[in-house]
Parts: C-alpha cells; sequence; structure tokens
C-alpha cells in the first residue's frame, strides 16, 4: 500500500434529522461512521426551525465519534467535505445566531428547507415572470431561499436588518470550519438564483422582488465570492475548529453540495457517461438529478444549473418534497400499522423493511406486487408537488381504500404508496424527454431506496432500468470526493467520481401485460393529479365569489 493510499477523506452530511460523518479510504470504501440527532422545531404556519449551534455540535460529535471508530490519527486525514439540506442560516455580527421565527428565540436560526412559511411571497415573485425565473423551471418555491428573505423582511425586519450574513447551510458549515465566507456554486445557483453561467447576481430581480437593499450592498450579505464545490477553502481547518472535531489544524476544507446533489454526484460518478443516468436520490424527500451539455429549460422542473453538481454541465433538478415521508405518512393510516410496526420493532425491522419482507416471501417475483395494489390508488403529494407542476399547495389522494384492517391491506396500501412515488417519477421523465433531456436508465440511491422490492417496483412504473450503487452511504461519498479533491488527492471532481463511485445491481423494467397495467395506473395518476387541481380551484372559486360575514 502506498502511502496516498493509507490516506482517507471524511464526508459530512446534515440532514432534516442528523449530522453524519463518514469516513472513506480513496477507493470509495466507507470505514467508519457516525451519526448524531439534531433537533427540529415546528410552529404554526408551515414553520420549521433549527439550531445552527447544535448543528455544529451534532457535526463535531460524529467527526470524532468516526474518527474513534476507524482507529485514526489525525494527520491520515486528507481532508474534509460537507453537504447539507438547502436551509438558510441566518447570523448577526460576529456571527451570533438570530431568531427567524415568532419564538424569539435566537437559538432558532435557521429557517428548514422543508419550511414553507413564504408560500405568499413565492407566489408573488412567481406573479412577476421575471427572466431569472426561467433558469429554476419558470416557478420559484417556497423552499428557496429568496421566497424566505424576502419573508423576513416582510414580517420580521429587525432580524432582516440586523443580519450580518445569509448563508445556505452547508456554507455556514464551510464557514465555521475554516472562516472562509466563499459560497459554492452550487448552493448559490440552485437555491439564491445565481447566474453561475454569468458569474453574477441579477440586480434587476432583487430590486424587483423587494430585496434591492442587497444588490445595493453589493451582495455581501449573501455572496460576493463564489467558488466551485471541491475547492479548498482558507488555510484549512482553523485551530478551533480543529479541536472541537479532534482534527488536525490546517486539514483542507471543501466548498461542498446540497445534501441531494452530493447524493447525485456520487449517484452518477461510476464510469460511464452522466448524462445516461438520472441520479433519483430517494430519502425523506427524493430528488432527481440530469445533466445535460447545453442548458435543457423544463417547465417545472429546477434549473438548468451551470456546474451545480458535475463540473462544467448543465443540471436540472425535479423530485418530490417528500417521498420517504411520504409513505411513512401513509402507512402510519393503517389500522394495522401501529402492531405490525411493534412486531417488526421486535425483529429489529424498520415497517418498510419488515412489508418488504413479506412480500418478498409471498410474492417472490416483485413484479407481480402490483397486483396487490388492485383498485387502490396513491398520489403521494402531501407536502406539494415540487415538479413537474411546481405547485406546492397539492395535496395527497387516496382512492379506493376499503374497510380491510389486516396486514394484506396493508402491503397493498404500502405497494400503491411505493407506485405513486414510482408514477411521480415517471412524470418528471416524460417532462425533462419532451423538453430535450431524455435519460437512458435511473441510477438510485438514498436510505428509502435500499430494498430491492423499492428499486423493482420503481423500475416497473417508470419504465426504466434501475441501478443501484454500491455505496451505502452515497450522500457521505459524495461529500467526501469533495473534500478528496480539496485534499489534493484527485486533481478535479470527475477524477474522483471515477474512482470512488461504483455501480452495483440492476433491474430491468417488466413488459408485457404488467407494462400495459403500469401505464394504465400511470394514465389514472395523472388524472387523479387533475381531479384534485380542479376541485382545488371550485372550492377556491366558491369562497372567492361568497358574500362576506
Amino acid at each position: 500500500m502506498t502511502a496516498a493510499d493509507s490516506r482517507h477523506v471524511i464526508g459530512v452530511d446534515v440532514g432534516t434529522g442528523s449530522a453524519r460523518a463518514g469516513i472513506f479510504d480513496l477507493r470509495g470504501r466507507m470505514i467508519a461512521s457516525a451519526r448524531h440527532d439534531i433537533t427540529t422545531f415546528h410552529a404554526a404556519g408551515a414553520i420549521v426551525e433549527q439550531s445552527s449551534a447544535q448543528v455544529w455540535q451534532a457535526v463535531c460529535h460524529a467527526v470524532r465519534q468516526a474518527l474513534a471508530e476507524a482507529a485514526l490519527a489525525p494527520h491520515q486525514i486528507a481532508g474534509l467535505g460537507f453537504d447539507a439540506t438547502c436551509s438558510l442560516v441566518v447570523l448577526g455580527e460576529g456571527g451570533r445566531p438570530l431568531p427567524v421565527g415568532p419564538s424569539e428565540d435566537p437559538a432558532r436560526d435557521i429557517i428548514v428547507w422543508m419550511d414553507h412559511r413564504a408560500v405568499e411571497q413565492a407566489a408573488r415573485i412567481n406573479a412577476g415572470a421575471h427572466p431569472v425565473l426561467r433558469y429554476v423551471g419558470g416557478r420559484i418555491s417556497p423552499e428557496m431561499q429568496t421566497p424566505k428573505l424576502l419573508w423576513l423582511r416582510e414580517r420580521r425586519p429587525q432580524v432582516f436588518d440586523a443580519a450580518w450574513q445569509f448563508l445556505d447551510l452547508t456554507d455556514f458549515l464551510s464557514w465555521r470550519a475554516t472562516g472562509d465566507l466563499a459560497r459554492s456554486t452550487c448552493t448559490l445557483t440552485c437555491k439564491w438564483t445565481y447566474l453561475a453561467h454569468e458569474r453574477r447576481w441579477d440586480d434587476d430581480y432583487f430590486q424587483r422582488i423587494g430585496l434591492g437593499v442587497l444588490a445595493d450592498e453589493g451582495y455581501r450579505r449573501i455572496g460576493t465570492r463564489v467558488v466551485e464545490p471541491g475547492t479548498a477553502l482558507g488555510q484549512g481547518l482553523s485551530a478551533a475548529a480543529a479541536a472541537e472535531l479532534g482534527l488536525a489544524p490546517g486539514t483542507p476544507v471543501a466548498a461542498g453540495l446540497i445534501d441531494a446533489h452530493a447524493g447525485g454526484l456520487a449517484t452518477v460518478g461510476a464510469p460511464g457517461d452522466p448524462r445516461d443516468s438520472l441520479a433519483y436520490v430517494f430519502g425523506t424527500s427524493s430528488c432527481t438529478m440530469t445533466t445535460t451539455r447545453e442548458p435543457v429549460f423544463v417547465p417545472g422542473v429546477w434549473g438548468p444549473y451551470h456546474s451545480a453538481m458535475v463540473p462544467a454541465a448543465w443540471l436540472n433538478e425535479g423530485g418530490q418534497s417528500v417521498a420517504g415521508a411520504a409513505i411513512d405518512r401513509l402507512l402510519g393510516l393503517h389500522p394495522a400499522a401501529a402492531s405490525v410496526r411493534q412486531t417488526a420493532a421486535q425483529q429489529g425491522l424498520a415497517l418498510a423493511e419488515w412489508l418488504a419482507q413479506q412480500l418478498a416471501q409471498r410474492h417472490p417475483q416483485a413484479s407481480d406486487s402490483v397486483r396487490l395494489a388492485a383498485g387502490l390508488h396513491v398520489v403521494p403529494e402531501f407536502l406539494g408537488n415540487r415538479a413537474p407542476h411546481a405547485d406546492p399547495q397539492a395535496r395527497g389522494a387516496i382512492v379506493g381504500l376499503g374497510m380491510e384492517t389486516d396486514t394484506d391491506s396493508l402491503l397493498a396500501l404500502y405497494v400503491a404508496g411505493l407506485l405513486g412515488i414510482g408514477y411521480g417519477l415517471r412524470q418528471i421523465i416524460e417532462a425533462q424527454t419532451a423538453a430535450g433531456a431524455p435519460i437512458r436508465q435511473i441510477v438510485i440511491s438514498g436510505g428509502a431506496g435500499r430494498l430491492d422490492l423499492v428499486r423493482q417496483l420503481l423500475a416497473d412504473a417508470t419504465g426504466c432500468p434501475v441501478i443501484a450503487t454500491q455505496a451505502d452511504e452515497p450522500v457521505l461519498l459524495g461529500a467526501a470526493m469533495l473534500g478528496a479533491v480539496a485534499g489534493g488527492c484527485f486533481s478535479a471532481v470527475p477524477g474522483a467520481m471515477d474512482a470512488m463511485s461504483h455501480r452495483g445491481r440492476s433491474h430491468a423494467p417488466v413488459e408485457g401485460e404488467l407494462a400495459a397495467l403500469h401505464a394504465r395506473r400511470y394514465q389514472a395518476f395523472v388524472r387523479l393529479q387533475d381531479v384534485m387541481r380542479e376541485l382545488r380551484a371550485q372550492e377556491a372559486a366558491a369562497v372567492g365569489s361568497a358574500p362576506a360575514a
């Protein structure tokens, strides 16, 4: 083994519920990992908040624990990379936290990605139809940062005015580690409307939506230096951060990625042309990543973003606001869920794992599972439709539910829910294909997509081959790849992708009669979406025409 082979890199992922650290060798093999939970605060008005101080402490705890588990010395770590949810961190002078919500608790200084407090602001921005919106699929989402910033300015002006920096959570972590305020191309392009292909902000956009003050200040509070993911920041780990993390001062730290994009990088990173594959990161929410040589504008699909994931390529990003979480919510509605969950726990399994196991035993041919869901249809859009309709007001629908309370009916609901996820993915693929961004296959990663049953049902529902990644933790691997580049282990991100990412088992979609059955169920899925929109429009019209009380 050479000296280079003995080096290792750390990937840190801050998700919605926890911070995780993974230590990898330069072949992409994870040798140790650890996690530490993060508290999420919910309040009325779709408010979801976290604490940046607690997030950082969770990161430090996870890194120290992973390092101990790996039995590595700090000098054996060649580099460190971060990814995180696209949450908004608001800091006052000197980095002190500022309260972003009605709790007035300054510790709660993060507006979490799933927070939908800015739905009204997003609607007003969209009504303006500014040309910048072409690069977010035509409609900005309340999950993005400019609607949230506008909400802060309008609803909490004292906090907005007192803010020293507004940071995407990934950029907060790299700043906290190094003191460098450089922002990642990924975060600013995907969530802040930065035009990476022109390397500029659009002054007119900020003036027209009511955030002209940021433009007037020269964008000093949201990013004046923008760098590619994997760029080594500052002088590496500061002495203070190194002491907290248990690493050596000066350890190279990379500009990071949004969590889904880190997963996407590792997912399409295996040998081959990334443009052939749609990366499907299937976790609490889902994200689709499609790489193209030239920009492709897809209504309702975010992007095209330049160099936001694969360097020098364009990215279209779709997904479902809840996916794994939608399945959990759906199963929780069933009368048998509590008792079956207890049975599963006694066997050391999560509910979905137990159900998948039962399906495998009762129906060895996974493709036949669709027959269990006969007459039962689910549109699992419990938190809106992210793509391709860009409709945050959309809600879920369940049609064909009976009075059954047994395990078989729970299995049928599970299958119907997974198929609903798959048909939503099919809809995104069709919209992108029509716009000029076809794909040959889906490469899947993420905790909710680990089961063979899930992968097969997604292949059948979409009509596309689904290929698994070998990495158990592709999001951590993607972050670690960035650390490897910052640490000089590879000259650029593509080299890290080729060396550290590998593909696993492939699942071919069904053909013939079952494929036709999925085509009919998909049409039913689309019709249910249409019906839900029509009902919502009728109710809104009725309320609007009703006499005032």
